[in-house]
């Protein structure tokens, strides 16, 4: 064979090999390239395939969904909006609120730059949209879902039909129902007209309903008249209409309105409707004071004030409340209502001169509140805010901005014994431990120095004083060096544990915390003291008895809770405290009566600008306090000068209030003893040392640690004061201060009021 013929025989080999060649490496690829397992599932087709399939169908549920639900043709109730009636604890009415207070206006008679700011803050892309944002949406509904509440994103046209047609329900179901109808509107509706329908049904608080209503509850004027700042503080006040109203609002209510006030107007900067250097010249103004509504005389009004918080503080909304039918019922007791009010009447305010200011200018500074509660359920049987709605709109009986003084002393007892707590020494704190009662004497233990001065800078005791004398006395020296002793952080502790709340003014690391420079309201003390009388289990007071609305559940709030603190702590405490009432020169002896078995604890915060008495018989636990607050500025004022009178402390017109109130609401009622047998006193103790009882102040600010070791001197013990209600031994008698005489009547005579008023 040649070489041609050879490598055509090899050539047509090659070529019959070839298929099976091919076929082998492609049956090698397919080998290599099968799934196996989980992975069938997912591949790149299905993937897409799956996701293009689920695009389909949320545009199908979409359209179907936009053609199910229909717009409505009418109104829903809150439109047309109902009566609240809140009615005394013995079903007889008291008052009705909440009548619509509303005038629908057309978008010509609300200023552009007005609609602007609505707009800035409420919806930038309202004139361009379809009506809804869909990521706001979105992210409303995750929220809802995840039970997170509302999450803003709503668009105007949203919130006109939710306030129009739909409810203010949050539920996932509503907030569909409002992106279909709102898509509907838009294209019915033309924008100025949803703009108008919105502004006209917003609530603006005050009993307001739209913003001709609103411009002549905060401003006094028709909308035609708003100005741009005016109107922004409308368009921020919508948000929280109780929490953003200036004139009642807290100190972070103030900061939250500012910043969305001014949010507004940088909004409408970002949009070019404002010029920026117009805009910096701009503040918020003052809105007017407001005006009490029909029915809301006297005192009815803070009650409802009072109702309408509690309420709040359950869920129920401002809007909710305001869009009517709630039948409530509260605790408060008619004939002890009056019986409160006459008792500031009779023992304050007939006193005062608020018409010439010239005569009398501090008299025009005199606030009272009150709240008295029944300790056994926590019922609030009786409140007083003041004089009226009209001259003032927040409730004095619900402020917290002012000081509670020494009321604050027997919770630092309380945590002493709660605590098993030492002196300095490695005494046990017990009723009838010695401290130092020099006055300015400086604390031991303590990293930041503290000397605190006695009422009328006196020394108490020789110098030794028994906790219940301090007590008895309030002596700040005696109680700064226990606060060391306790440490402030677990009194603090104590504290909330008794229902206070903790807010500005707890100062956790300083001995002057003792003297009571948080800031508390009577209700709140009242619910301290009320667990005290209460054997220990936690009170919180309650004025809302029960509360009725055909398309909601309501459940009271539990006023009874559990052990706050041991009940020895407790009975210890209220064991000591009538002995401020019945002991011989204590500072609460002017409440003293055979009518009933009393304990208290009197309190003046520094500079005089508050004056309480908390005190409480085994039926009724009655908070009275006295504030001074400048007329005009709303600043904090001493009460000193009161009715043309000297320091105005809690024994003065406080204490004098509350046994007036007391008489008459026990008038009638077997008066019981209070309970007090896990009461421990502990055991008497004498001074260590031998002491002048002439010491000076300047002489005493470096005195050594308390001390309750027995005794080394020759010294005879200081007499252990006890609580009864006869009156018990004298306690310890101020250096330089007459001893109260006793009178024919045999009881002690109480010290006028300047005498033993205290921080």
């Amino acid at each position: 064979m040649g070489r041609a013929e050879a490598r055509k025989a090899q050539q047509q080999r090659g070529a019959r090999r070839a298929p099976s060649g091919r076929a082998q490496g492609t049956k090698g690829k397919a080998g290599a390239g099968k799934r196996t397992g989980i992975r069938r599932f997912f591949t790149w087709k299905k993937i897409l395939g799956t996701f293009f399939g689920m695009i389909l169908l949320l545009m199908a549920a979409a359209i179907i969904l936009y053609f199910s639900v229909n717009e409505p043709t009418d109104p829903n109730e809150s439109a047309t909006l109902q009566s609240n009636t809140y009615r005394y604890s013995d079903g007889s009415i008291m008052a009705r609120t909440g009548e619509m207070n509303r005038e629908i206006i057309p978008i010509d008679k609300i200023p552009a730059d007005v609609r602007t700011a609505f707009i800035a803050i409420e919806n930038k892309s309202f004139y361009k949209d379809r009506g809804i944002d869909v990521m706001g949406v979105a992210r409303g509904l995750f929220n809802t879902a995840r039970g997170k509440g509302t999450a803003g994103g709503s668009t105007i046209t949203q919130q006109y039909v939710k306030n129009y047609y739909l409810t203010q329900d949050q539920s996932p179901t509503r907030k569909l129902r409002e992106l279909v109808i709102a898509l509907k509107v838009d294209q019915r509706m033309e924008k100025d007209d949803i703009l108008a329908g919105y502004l006209n049904t917003n609530f603006y608080g005050r009993n307001a309903y739209g913003i001709q209503a609103a411009a002549q509850a905060f401003y006094g004027v028709d909308a035609d008249k708003l100005t741009l700042e005016q109107g922004a503080y409308l368009a921020a006040v919508i948000q929280a209409p109780s929490q953003y109203d200036l004139a009642t609002a807290g100190p972070n209510g103030k900061r939250l309105v500012n910043i969305r006030f001014n949010a507004v107007l940088d909004n409408m900067v970002e949009m070019g409707e404002l010029d920026e250097a117009k805009r910096k010249t701009m503040t918020l103004p003052e809105p007017i004071k407001p005006k009490p509504r029909p029915g809301m005389d006297g005192q009815k009004g803070y009650l409802v004030q009072a109702a309408n918080d509690e309420l709040n503080k359950q869920g129920i909304s401002d809007a909710l409340i305001a869009a009517g039918g709630w039948n409530i019922t509260l605790n408060v007791d008619k004939k002890k209502q009056a019986a409160l009010e006459t008792a500031v009447q009779d023992e304050l305010e007939s006193k005062l001169d608020r018409k010439d200011p010239k005569e009398r200018p501090q008299d025009q500074s005199v606030q009272a509140g009150a709240t008295s509660v029944d300790a056994k359920t926590g019922a609030i049987v009786a409140m007083y805010g003041g004089q009226g709605l009209a001259e003032k709109a927040a409730s004095n009986a619900l402020r917290t901005d002012y000081q509670p003084g020494s009321t604050f002393k027997p919770i630092v007892l309380a945590s002493a014994l709660e605590n098993n707590a030492t002196t300095q020494g490695g005494a046990p704190i017990t009723p009838n431990t010695l401290y130092d009662g020099t006055s300015k004497r400086q604390v031991v233990g303590s990293k930041i120095p503290f000397a605190p001065e006695n009422q009328d800078n006196r020394n108490f005791g020789d110098p030794m004083i028994t906790v219940q004398g301090a007590t008895d006395f309030s002596v700040n020296s005696v109680y700064a060096q226990m606060i060391v002793d306790v440490k402030p952080q677990a009194v603090k502790k104590t504290a909330l544990q008794l229902g206070m709340k903790d807010r500005a003014g707890w100062e956790e690391d300083k001995p002057a915390m003792a003297l009571g420079t948080m800031t508390a309201s009577t209700l709140e003390m009242a619910g301290v003291y009320a667990t005290f009388d209460n054997h220990g289990k936690k009170v919180t007071p309650t004025i809302i008895k029960s509360a009725e609305h055909k398309d909601r559940e309501f459940t009271p709030q539990q006023a009874i809770g559990s052990q706050a603190i041991s009940r020895k702590t407790a009975d210890t405490v209220t064991k000591v405290l009538t002995g401020v009432v019945n002991d011989e020169g204590g500072s609460g002896n002017k409440v003293r009566s055979s009518a009933y078995e009393a304990a208290g604890k009197t309190g003046t915060s520094e500079s005089n600008f508050s004056g309480w008495f908390t005190g409480f018989t085994p039926e009724l636990v009655t908070v009275v306090a006295m504030f001074g607050e400048d007329p005009t500025t709303h600043n904090q004022v001493t009460l000193t000068g009161t009715a043309g009178l000297g320091r105005a402390g809690g024994s003065s017109f406080p204490a004098s209030i509350w046994k007036a109130y007391t008489l008459a609401a026990l008038k009638g009622v077997d008066t019981k003893e209070f309970d007090l047998k896990e009461a421990e006193m502990g055991v008497p103790q004498a001074p260590s040392r031998s002491t002048s009882p002439t010491a000076s102040a300047s002489q005493s600010s470096s005195a050594p640690a308390t001390s309750s070791a027995p005794p080394t001197a020759t010294t005879s013990p200081t007499p252990t004061p006890t609580a009864t209600k006869t009156g018990g031994p004298k306690p310890p008698t101020p250096t330089g201060t007459p001893t109260p005489t006793t009178t024919k009547t045999g009881g002690p005579k109480p010290p006028d009021p300047p005498l033993f008023p205290e921080r």
